[in-house]
């Protein structure tokens, strides 16, 4: 009984350690005439995952981007674990080839297992920091992940060996973590290629997910 509830006490942390899918446009090579951002993107976050994602480029004084995303984690049940996003970033300062960017988004996502199904609302914020010029750039990324409220619903699995165990919402919050890395890229004239890669630490800085590294190479293509 222990055991498995340690099992499962492992699961949730890892459902509410996902990394969030930090900034990743080449300021230096967007055009004011290119409005929609299409991307797509892979790599390791505790697992396999993929996803693909769009943005608006607004017509405003400071470059502003809208987004949403959607991410799968590699599995045997394709919708079981999933994430989605919604939010913007914005490039609030540069000078000569130095930008710095935030972005903000809120973010829903879900996770199942034999044990148990959690859904989760949160949110995510982040910075980047860097050296563009047209054709590439390179920059470092800091950003956190905030679950706020999670829903719990545990399986007749889990019930039979936890009879008590209740279903339903809990807060306050459930879990977070920071992410810090690198990111660069090569831009064509409408596309970026970006690889990331960096480390995750859980928010009390003394802890870290069994697989503390991430890794993501990402494509986006813009158009009028």
């Amino acid at each position: 009984m222990k055991a498995l509830l340690l099992f499962v006490t492992f699961l949730i942390s890892l459902f509410t350690s996902n990394i969030l899918q930090a900034q990743n446009t080449n300021w230096k090579n967007l055009k004011n005439e290119e409005k929609h951002i299409l991307n797509v993107n892979a790599g390791w976050e505790y697992s396999f995952t993929y996803g693909f994602g769009y943005g608006y480029h607004l017509k405003t004084k400071l470059p502003i981007i809208l987004e949403s995303s959607f991410s799968l984690a590699s599995g045997e049940v394709i919708f079981d674990d999933f994430k989605t996003k919604i939010g913007g970033q914005i490039n609030f300062y540069h000078t000569e080839n130095f930008y710095f960017n935030a972005a903000l988004h809120g973010i829903y996502r879900r996770y199942g297992n034999p044990l148990v199904t959690l859904q989760n609302f949160g949110a995510d914020a982040s910075t980047t920091i860097g050296y563009y010029k047209p054709k590439w750039f390179i920059a470092g990324e800091f950003g956190f992940d905030k679950a706020i409220v999670t829903h719990f619903k545990h399986t007749a699995i889990y019930k039979d060996v936890y009879p008590d165990v209740k279903n339903g919402w809990f807060e306050p919050t459930t879990g977070g973590n920071f992410n810090f890395g690198i990111q660069g890229g090569y831009s064509f004239n409408r596309s970026d290629l970006i690889l990331r890669a960096g480390k995750v630490m859980n928010e009390d800085f003394k802890s870290t997910p069994l697989i503390p590294f991430y890794l993501q190479l990402g494509y986006s293509y813009k158009l009028e």
